[in-house]
């Protein structure tokens, strides 16, 4: 039976995903359990969703039946989907044909990947990049060209995308508001990235799923109404932003009838289905009022606004946070010139977790002073990171 050596790590994971070691959310969330610390890292909220939703969803495990939910997602829930993009964007989608619901955003994204790629493929993914979508894209053996906004501001280089755009790309991703860096991209950008797509026959597939999350009166543009998009773009949601169940893991796809054929095809095949209690509870969620989703905004504005300025006042530089739940700071005021450094050190010394954001750069080569820190937190637990951090500072 051999001569029972010990197996190195590297020879056991497949060779696209060794770049790629474990990821930083997982990292610093396992130092802010170690030391204690107030986790403003991984963005998740410290209090369960709506009490209603998760009645139903207690009502419908014990009511039954617990079996396979069929594989696209039961139909209440498709139809749900189907009411709420034309409730938020006046677009008519076929839940029949046009839904797809996966196990969160992250294997709705697989699904569309691995549905889409063929080895050789070329994808652009837009820096700073969220870090599920490249190990993804490799393990479909893709090409990656990697594009970087621009500045503070996170400008969408128009002149470097149009270079990077070939014969051979098949599709760019999107994360709109975008994760890490809590840009909202315009109309504008989105168009020009679809006239591109049409012209070199591309897919853009858009990740929203901080869709609800968008401040300061500016209004969330779906890929779906980009009118040079209608027959190539795969929207990527989930309900884990919008009411608060991160671990539920209910997301879906929205796609013309010919592309979600190719995200439905590689889906049956990675979890064939989801649980259709919880999906049946989410269909009662995405139907609550107006009011619901009115005081979501709201109250992530002011704690939004409560962390930027506590982080002012410690002398961060704060960069604007037009959507998502996250706050990007500058570091070097502070005197620190290694965001990866500053966050290992921060769980132990300031009893504070955060994100390095130069990890959403391919090779570190970007964003090596900025730190994000996610305010999707009580405003005690917000209140108390600060504490923590002006008594390490003092």
């Amino acid at each position: 039976m051999g001569d029972n050596l010990p197996v190195q790590e590297k020879d056991v994971v497949v060779e696209v995903l060794q770049p790629y070691g474990t990821s930083i959310f997982t990292e610093m969330t396992v130092l802010a359990n170690a030391h204690g610390a107030v986790n403003l890292s991984q963005g998740f909220p410290d209090v369960d969703g709506p009490r209603e939703v998760r009645e139903r969803a207690a009502e419908a495990i014990l009511r039954g039946p617990n079996q396979y939910a069929l594989s696209v997602g039961i139909p209440g829930f498709r139809q749900a989907i189907a009411r709420k993009i034309n409730r938020f964007y006046g677009l008519t989608v076929d839940p029949e044909t046009e839904v797809t619901v996966t196990a969160g955003a992250t294997e709705g994204l697989c699904a569309t990947l691995l549905g889409i790629l063929n080895p050789e493929d070329e994808v652009i993914l837009l820096e700073p990049v969220y870090d599920t979508y490249a190990p993804i894209s490799a393990l479909a053996r893709a090409r990656l060209k990697y594009i970087s906004l621009e500045g503070d501001a996170f400008e969408l280089p128009k002149e470097k995308l149009t270079k990077a755009f070939s014969p051979r790309t098949k599709a760019i991703l999107i994360n709109n508001p975008q994760n890490p860096c809590c840009k909202v991209f315009t109309r504008k950008e989105l168009s020009f990235i679809g006239d591109l797509c049409q012209q070199y026959n591309a897919y853009a597939i858009g990740d929203e799923v901080y869709e609800h999350l968008v401040y300061d009166g500016t209004k969330h543009e779906t890929l779906l109404s980009i009118p040079s998009l209608k027959n190539r773009a795969f929207v990527v949601s989930s309900t884990a932003k919008t009411f608060s169940m991160t671990g539920w893991k209910i997301g879906y796809v929205i796609a013309p009838e010919a592309l979600s054929r190719a995200v439905r095809m590689s889906h049956q095949f990675i979890v064939f289905c989801g649980q259709s209690a919880l999906q049946e509870a989410m269909a009662y969620a995405m139907d609550l009022p107006d009011s619901y989703y009115e005081t979501l905004l709201s109250d992530y504005t002011a704690k939004r606004d409560v962390l930027s300025q506590g982080l002012a006042d410690l002398g961060f530089r704060v960069l604007p946070s037009a959507g998502t739940y996250y706050v990007v700071t500058d570091i070097t005021p502070l005197g620190f010139d290694d965001d990866l450094a500053f966050c290992r050190m921060l769980p132990e010394k300031a009893g504070v977790a955060a994100i390095p954001c130069s990890v959403f750069w391919k090779d570190r080569r970007q964003g090596r002073h900025l730190v994000r820190f996610c305010f999707a937190k009580e405003m005690e637990t917000l209140e108390e990171g600060i504490k923590r951090l002006r008594r390490w500072f003092k």
